[in-house]
């Protein structure tokens, strides 16, 4: 079951607690760590579930030693969806997933390439968001509707990516007319 809760505004500040673990982890080894996904968004209803993506260099070994020596799993998944319509090359969306360790909050760990698309989309997403409340609004009422009305949980976010390549789209002229770049990281 999907639950989708009002936002917490204690969301930033546990990002915060695991993105300083994160960091003395992996030092150099990540680019940036930044909050990501609904939670990233004051104000947007989200699942209770904080992501977070590691940007790196690539995907090594002495990465996933590093997360799994806190604690963290690494999972099977392997690829970000690319955007409806998108030519581009498959390798722009790998990425590692990590599961948190026992007794974390619910968390999802993303690392990504510096560079890659599914790098950017995360961070453009996200800001776009920040920046345009009806949208973040109308994504959250979505995000209810399906939570509510879905039959099989496990189909949430195959009804949802389209709804969010419809935003990334959005977002991508928005960062065209604005000159938009990733701020600092957020740890």
């Amino acid at each position: 079951m999907v639950t989708i809760i009002t936002y917490q505004p204690a969301w930033p500040g546990e990002f915060q607690l695991i993105a300083s673990e994160l960091r003395e982890a992996l030092g150099d080894l990540a680019l940036r760590i930044d909050h990501i996904g609904s939670t990233a968004v004051p104000g947007l209803d989200a699942k209770d579930r904080i992501d977070i993506q590691v940007t790196a260099e690539q995907l090594s070994q002495p990465i996933e030693d590093a997360i799994t020596r806190i604690g963290y799993t690494r999972l099977e998944y392997l690829s970000d969806h690319p955007p409806y319509g998108s030519q581009s090359p498959a390798n722009q969306w790998i990425k590692w997933v990590f599961e948190p360790p026992q007794g974390q909050r619910p968390t999802n760990l993303h690392v990504r390439i510096n560079g890659r698309l599914n790098q950017r989309y995360a961070l453009l997403f996200r800001d776009y968001l920040r920046n345009h409340p009806a949208t973040a609004d109308a994504y959250a009422e979505l995000k209810r509707q399906l939570a509510e009305n879905l039959s099989d949980p496990d189909t949430y976010p195959d009804v949802k990516d389209p709804a969010v390549d419809l935003i990334y789209y959005a977002a991508e002229d928005w960062a065209a007319a604005t000159r938009w770049q990733p701020g600092a990281s957020d740890a």
